[in-house]
């Protein structure tokens, strides 16, 4: 009796067999409550089975889900030989078979196994395919379709096995497989829901790329911000390292700067210099070029462009280079000897050429009446390229002044002449804020109806410059000396000429005096030039005695 189909509760044959349906029934049952059916090793098609006594006695694996289905079909494609039924040996010789757990359906009706005491051990079976049905596609079993006798099993596998000859059966299979197909999903509409799908073979690859790809791409994104902190950081440590620090410009620069380099000036102080106006890049690297060169600085006025190369800017500070200039300043008040000095050291122009120009003043286009060049060199500071000639130098002064008589409308050559000898002793006489004042009184004092000064404008710095000096007293004697003929103080009306350069202010309050009564002035304070004005002169005494006082509190000071 086929162990499959033997009923445990029953002890002898005479029990009521099980029909196909509820065979198969029990069938779909355990695939989805207990899935530990025991494959049996294949054999080889066509070759008889061992009997089952040899059988040796090993353990068996327990697969997944069988699939039923898949057997039956290959049972059916592979027909069995031809052979002579077998008797079905004894019970003691009988496969062990892996014990059924407790309290649990008999296992299901395997066909091989119903059939194994005849021949043949069919190999495992796959898991069914998503979709399929692992109860329903088992083949056909009966190709008649009667019912099992309990005491048939092995006349009835014999049959099953000679079924896959005969082209009726195949067919009547068929449309048994369709049958138990309906019938499976009729009894047991929710046995696909306990069915898990497997994983595929493929589905792994793809997960695995899958994992790649999230791998490779948050490397990626790790570089990234890895890079980006980086270049981040740079730009914060850069200043503070000094990285980004430039010690030369690529040259040659544009515009123009002027710079001013004075007596005495050493390499690190015209560095600064340079730098602070964006002439060089870096003060250091260019004091280390310019010692390299072997340069020497010399005082004056040179030209530069912004953003120079270190080697060009050296160039111009060791007269190296054409873009050196002449340079020289002239204060207000200078009188002419020491106006022509000044020229000369800027300029490189022998004094003795100056003092030529000097005695010649009419090649300028000065008045008649001036003897020489004195007031109308203007004062300021000058500039003017390599190789300029000193007559074009003198010329360029004289013309400055003549322009600002013209421009406060003195256009008369004979006017121009005494306004200027008025502005040079406005400039001498008073602070800059009183100069309209002190022109004021000064033609107050020319005026012929004046009885109070008769004409005399009466300045200390008329006579001084007559006598050749310069000083805040005079004796009376230097006062009454009329062969001075910049004595004011003993010749009526003004002075012989000029007595020095007048600044454009005051020019302008020589040309447009500030209309007034004074007829008196005193610098009572000569640091801060502070001048009192007076109608008479006892209140121009009280005024003078101020002026003393100031000098006992300032020793040295009025001399």
């Amino acid at each position: 009796m086929s162990p499959v189909n033997n009923d445990p509760s029953s002890t002898g044959g005479g029990s009521m067999p099980l029909t196909r349906k509820e065979l198969r029934a029990r069938e779909r049952f355990l695939a989805t409550q207990n899935q530990n059916v025991v494959p049996v090793p294949e054999a080889t098609p066509g070759a008889a089975g061992a009997p089952a006594a040899d059988e040796p006695d090993l353990p068996r694996p327990v697969p997944a889900v069988p699939n039923a289905a898949a057997v039956r079909r290959d049972v059916q494609a592979a027909p069995a030989p031809q052979r002579e039924p077998v008797v079905p040996p004894a019970p003691a010789a009988a496969p062990k078979v892996a014990p059924a757990a407790p309290e649990r359906e008999p296992e299901p009706h395997d066909e091989t196994q119903a059939h194994g005491a005849a021949t043949t051990s069919l190999p495992a079976v796959p898991e069914a395919a998503p979709g399929q049905d692992r109860a329903g596609h088992d083949g056909p079993v009966h190709q008649d379709g009667a019912a099992h006798d309990g005491a048939d099993h092995h006349a009835d596998a014999a049959h099953h096995d000679d079924a896959a000859h005969h082209d009726d059966a195949a067919h009547h299979g068929y449309a048994e497989h369709h049958d138990d197909h309906h019938d499976a999903h009729a009894h047991d509409d929710h046995a696909h829901e306990l069915i898990t799908t497997v994983e595929t073979p493929v589905s792994k690859a793809a997960a695995r790329k899958a994992r790649r790809r999230r791998r490779v791409l948050a490397l990626l994104i790790t570089l990234a911000v890895f890079v980006t902190a980086i270049v981040v950081g740079a730009q914060f440590l850069k200043p503070l390292l000094g990285m980004d620090k430039v010690t030369d410009y690529p040259g040659p620069g544009t515009g123009s700067v002027t710079i001013t380099v004075p007596e005495g000036a050493g390499p690190k102080q015209v560095a600064a210099e340079l730098a602070a106006n964006k002439v060089v890049a870096d003060p250091d690297t260019f004091v280390k070029a310019f010692l390299s060169e072997g340069g020497e600085l010399s005082p004056g006025e040179f030209t530069f462009r912004t953003e120079m190369k270190n080697s060009d800017a050296v160039a111009v500070l060791s007269n190296k280079d054409a873009s050196k200039v002449i340079y020289f300043a002239l204060s207000a008040g200078l009188r002419i000897n020491e106006s022509l000095e000044a020229i000369s050291k800027g300029s490189g122009i022998p004094l003795q050429q100056l003092n030529g120009f000097n005695q010649a003043p009419s090649q300028f286009g000065l008045p008649a009446k001036a003897k020489n060049l004195e007031g109308f060199l203007a004062p300021g500071e000058y500039r003017f390229p390599l190789g300029t000639s000193g007559k074009d130098i003198i010329q360029t002064l004289v013309t400055a002044t003549l322009d600002e008589l013209k421009a406060q409308g003195i256009t008369d050559p004979a006017k121009q002449y005494d306004v200027v000898t008025i502005a040079s002793i406005v400039q001498a006489e008073g602070g800059q804020a009183d100069y309209g004042n002190v022109a004021g009184a000064i033609y107050n004092r020319l005026k012929p109806n004046n009885t109070e000064t008769n004409g005399l404008i009466q300045s200390d710095a008329t006579v001084t410059y007559g006598l050749g000096k310069k000083s805040f007293h005079l004796t009376e004697e230097e006062k009454a000396d009329k062969s001075n003929t910049y004595n004011t103080y003993a010749n009526t009306g003004l002075p012989a000429g000029p007595i020095g350069s007048p600044g454009k202010t005051a020019i302008d309050a020589a040309a447009k005096p500030t209309p007034n009564d004074y007829l008196y002035w005193v610098t009572i304070n000569l640091d801060t030039k502070e001048t009192k004005f007076s109608k008479t002169l006892a209140e121009h005494n009280t005024y003078v005695e101020q002026y003393n006082a100031w000098c006992a509190a300032n020793a040295g000071r009025c001399v």
